[in-house]
């Protein structure tokens, strides 16, 4: 018999070994224990921060410059002192006159045209820095910070340099109905100049520039056969006294406000005289105004002037109309584009008869597609002050 202790050994299934059934508990591992220790601190340092009164770093002061002296102020160019104040007839505030710097003297002065022009919606309303009481009404005058009524009142353009055509029609106020149509009609770009003597010219001339017209206003000036041709009420002649010359020229600027210079009508005589041209120019100098030329008499002696008493000048190169004919006026206006082409820059002037009219109308629009800018007079002008 085989013994009850060694059977054990006999019944176990080959290849087994005995393996006692014991119950052992798991030791947690190192890392378990680390994690678990992670955990805590970070609930701990969470509820501190949370339960602190103030945070641990402290808020962003704003920083302010304290410099330790201040600077010293830009030495500024020395101007010419301005004139006395004129008292205004009202009892208001005085407006102060700035006389311009005489050539080579003074300091410099820098214009900016697109920063000094009106906006359109207000181009209508004169300025009040740059108008003065007098016994004819309100006077252009340069503002008391170097403004010039040329500078404000100049309708904008491109500034590209292209060829360019500036045309003035002239005459404007004495026929209602034809201020009226021309005023309506006209593209913008076109310069109306204002007869001094004219009926309504205020009414008119706020109505020109809320269409965008810049505007002139035309002076009688003395011509040859006078007072057998006569321009009008207070013309200036050359036997007049400089101060009875300025009176009428005061008369007629006083007449309208928001042009931005004055055209000659007529005026082959006082033209051509260099003391009474003077007088003219020289105001007009002052109160930053530009002057005109028709181009009608090669005696005159505007251009010579204005540079010399550094006033803005212009003259015309075409006269447009003297056959009142839509097809000669059209004629004259292809000659002007050739002008223009031919060395940049072209003025033509005419007056506002219907033909006139007609035909620039006409003529502009065609010129446009050839690529014409119709700009203003102003754009064209020699101007001794620009920089």
């Amino acid at each position: 018999m085989i013994p009850d202790d060694q059977r054990s050994e006999i019944d176990r299934p080959l290849g087994r070994d005995v393996v006692r059934a014991t119950r052992t508990r798991r030791v947690p591992a190192f890392a378990d224990v680390m994690l678990g220790l992670c955990a805590v601190a970070l609930v701990a340092g969470s509820g501190a921060i949370a339960l602190r009164e103030r945070p641990f770093r402290a808020p962003q002061q704003p920083v302010v410059s304290k410099p330790a002296e201040a600077a010293p102020a830009v030495q500024q160019a020395e101007l010419p002192p301005p004139a006395a104040a004129r008292p205004s007839s009202s009892g208001g505030p005085s407006i102060i006159k700035v006389s311009p710097p005489a050539a080579g003297q003074g300091g410099i002065v820098v214009h900016d045209p697109s920063a000094a022009n009106q906006s359109p919606l207000t181009a209508h309303l004169p300025d009040r820095a740059l108008v003065e009481e007098s016994e004819y009404g309100l006077l252009p005058v340069r503002a008391a910070d170097g403004r010039r009524p040329f500078d404000v009142y100049a309708r904008p353009w491109s500034g590209a340099r292209g060829a360019r055509v500036a045309i003035v029609l002239g005459g404007l106020a004495v026929s209602q109905t034809g201020t009226q149509a021309a005023i309506e009609r006209l593209p913008g770009e076109i310069t109306l100049a204002f007869a001094s003597g004219g009926n309504s010219i205020d009414r008119w001339m706020q109505d020109a520039r809320r269409r965008g017209h810049e505007i002139l206003m035309q002076v009688p000036l003395e011509p040859f056969d006078y007072p057998s041709v006569d321009p009008g009420r207070n013309t200036l002649t050359v036997d007049a006294s400089p101060q009875e010359n300025l009176k009428r020229l005061h008369w007629a600027l006083g007449r309208t406000t928001n042009y931005t210079g004055v055209l000659n009508y007529m005026g082959a005589r006082f033209v051509a005289d260099r003391a009474a041209m003077s007088t003219l120019i020289g105001d007009l100098a002052e109160r930053g105004l530009m002057y005109v030329d028709d181009g009608s008499s090669a005696r005159s002696e505007g251009e010579g002037l204005a540079k010399s008493l550094r006033t803005p000048f212009a003259a015309a190169d075409v006269a447009i109309d003297q056959e009142r004919d839509k097809a000669a006026i059209l004629a004259k206006l292809d000659d002007l584009e050739r002008t223009a082409r031919a060395k940049g820059t072209a003025i033509g002037i005419g007056s506002a008869f219907d033909a006139t009219v007609d035909a620039v109308i006409t003529w502009a629009a065609e010129a446009k597609k050839r690529g014409i800018e119709i700009v203003p007079v102003s754009a064209l002008a020699f101007d001794p002050e620009a920089r």
